[in-house]
């Protein structure tokens, strides 16, 4: 079953790349019901696991602008689950390690991957900004074990929830993430970003205790943005702003001198969701997790317009 569904996701991937494929339908005018409308116009790819692709359960449609089939990637069609996010959805995502004590590649985890790059994410092709939000449900207390080494006590130093690849990305290197990543020695929800391809990244890491924005077993909503122009980040959680720190006090970004500041112009190599290398070649920072409605817009959505995203999933449409 993988290697059908891997085989699918590498032809879906090559057409997507050099242009030949023909785009899946993207949503109508209209856009999906679940997003608001103020932010249907911005939204470039779209995923509520409702939407199994025509002949292959394996690949998840985007209900967004930009037509980006993902894989669910080693769990196929178990991946979608019957647990609700919020009133009014249906199948969620379930991404989970399988086997820390093998260092194979059979971990649960969802996205898209091509090299030189993934022809219909180039929106985030030289952006000024970027969003990514969804519903995060973690089943875990900790990072997973580290099925890479020797040690049977040794972990991951991140739990991966969803993030936009660069353009240079070899699976793991993103230009905008949600993720657990330990700062300073302590396991933080953070923004992590990337402007220039090969460059620097920047993190924005919430003061909470990630166990108090992320409780076990429950849905929580979560948003991070990325102003490329002007080097700022923000985390949201239901609908509010986190306060938090940037793991850095210089200029990773090099945003300081002339601008206008945006992205390296590259198309992004993909999309990883739940771990990185949704290509397949190594596990990384898996996380057991169910996950819905994922959004990436290619704008800094404000502060209120989350909160509106928020409040219209939660009060249903």
């Amino acid at each position: 079953m993988r290697k059908a569904v891997l085989a699918t996701a590498t032809v879906l991937a090559a057409g997507l790349i050099a242009g030949t494929a023909a785009l899946p339908a993207s949503a109508s005018n209209d856009g999906p019901g679940d997003v608001h409308p103020s932010l249907r116009g911005d939204l470039v790819a779209y995923y509520d696991f409702d939407h199994p692709a025509r002949g292959d359960s394996a690949l998840e449609r985007d209900q967004g602008r930009s037509g980006t089939e993902i894989d669910l990637v080693n769990g196929g069609a178990d991946m979608r689950v019957r647990d609700r996010a919020y009133r009014g959805s249906g199948n969620a995502l379930q991404t989970r390690q399988v086997d820390p004590a093998v260092a194979g590649n059979d971990d649960w985890k969802a996205g898209i991957y091509g090299q030189p790059g993934v022809r219909t994410l180039r929106p985030f092709n030289a952006v000024a900004g970027t969003t990514v939000m969804g519903w995060f449900k973690v089943d875990m207390d900790a990072p997973a074990l580290n099925s890479n080494t020797a040690d049977p006590a040794d972990r991951f130093n991140a739990i991966g929830l969803a993030g936009v690849l660069t353009g240079d990305s070899d699976g793991h290197g993103v230009r905008a993430l949600l993720e657990l990543i330990d700062v300073n020695g302590e396991l933080r929800l953070v923004a992590l970003g990337r402007r220039i391809d090969g460059g620097n990244s920047q993190t924005f890491a919430a003061d909470q205790p990630w166990q108090a924005v992320l409780p076990r077993g429950e849905w929580v909503h979560l948003a991070a943005t990325f102003n490329f122009a002007d080097g700022t980040l923000a985390l949201y959680r239901n609908g509010q702003p986190l306060s938090g720190f940037y793991t850095r006090t210089d200029d990773p970004w090099l945003v300081n001198g002339p601008g206008p500041h945006v992205t390296t112009a590259s198309d992004p190599r993909g999309i990883k969701i739940g771990g990185s290398f949704p290509q397949d070649t190594r596990e990384q920072n898996p996380c057991d997790c169910r996950m819905d409605s994922l959004m990436f817009l290619d704008t800094v959505v404000s502060a209120r317009d989350v909160e509106k995203q928020y409040r219209h999933m939660v009060r249903g449409r």
